[in-house]
């Protein structure tokens, strides 16, 4: 028997043995809807005053993939309302903030969340935080998986955070949770998720707990005090309003809104749009208020 076709035969047997055990797994961990209900603002609802004052600032995010969804979700709710003027550019040298804008950049590597802490402070030690009105980065969901230590990361953020505080007392530094991820769908994609569980790589339930636990970190840190934009919440509302979680046993971890993406990690149309429209408020607000 040649390799391949051996390697094919071992596979075929292994999920002919899991098939009964995963059934009953899956049936634990499909999406469910919670009991409370959460109405997001409406973009529509921001005073005009709000969109001007916000067009004459200084913003800088930093970002990997995700964070160029919720760009291209910028990019398509300006050009669907007129009444939002937005310099959006990918910069990141100090002389792009010698103008209003609204700056995006690459910040760090993936799976790597303290180069992302790194590259942001670099960034505003170059030039930038003494320019800048408003500053925040994300991680993405690579960066927080089963085998992370969230309140390792979580000190080197607000550690970082602190000191750039500190050092650029005019900037507004916008705190940003984890995003999660949506349960695969499909027999298919859900043997292949537990086939991982059984050989010990992560799952989506046990890495969306640990941004969990990493986000209420952030949350109790800094959401009484200081401007949190809750990007993980907001993926986990589905169009009726009701937040979206997985459970198995008595874990039980939010998920991404099937609605919002097609790869699971990913924002699809309506998702980055959704996530544009209230990242967009939050920075409305903080205009308003500078």
């Amino acid at each position: 028997m040649k390799v391949k076709t051996l390697g094919t035969f071992i596979v075929a047997v292994a999920v002919v043995l899991i098939v009964g055990p995963l059934a009953m797994f899956f049936a634990s961990i499909r999406i469910k809807a919670d009991t409370n209900k959460i109405t997001l603002p409406s973009i529509d609802d921001v005073p005009a005053e709000c969109w001007a004052k916000l067009a004459r600032k200084k913003i800088f995010f930093g970002h990997q993939s995700v964070g160029y969804n919720i760009i291209d979700g910028i990019t398509d709710i300006i050009n669907e309302r007129g009444y939002i003027q937005l310099n959006v550019a990918e910069a990141r040298e100090p002389a792009a903030f010698d103008r209003p804008i609204f700056a995006h950049s690459q910040v760090g590597r993936n799976t790597d969340p303290i180069s992302k802490i790194e590259s942001f402070r670099n960034i505003m030690d170059a030039g930038v935080g003494n320019k800048v009105d408003i500053a925040f980065f994300k991680f993405c969901y690579v960066d927080m998986m089963r085998d992370s230590d969230p309140q390792e990361i979580f000190g080197s953020y607000s550690a970082a955070m602190e000191d750039l505080k500190g050092r650029y007392p005019e900037t507004t530094f916008l705190h940003v949770t984890v995003p999660v991820c949506s349960v695969p769908k499909g027999a298919k994609k859900n043997l292949k998720q537990s086939v991982k569980r059984l050989i010990g790589r992560p799952g989506i339930l046990d890495d969306n707990l640990v941004r969990q636990n990493y986000n209420a970190l952030l949350n109790d840190a800094y959401s009484k005090t200081e401007p949190v934009f809750d990007l993980a919440l907001i993926e986990s509302i589905r169009p009726g309003g009701f937040r979206c979680y997985a459970a198995k046993g008595d874990e039980k971890a939010f998920v991404m809104a099937p609605e919002d993406t097609e790869d699971g990690g990913h924002l699809n149309g309506r998702g980055r749009k959704k996530i544009a429209a209230q990242l967009l408020i939050i920075l409305a607000q903080i205009a308003n208020e500078r």
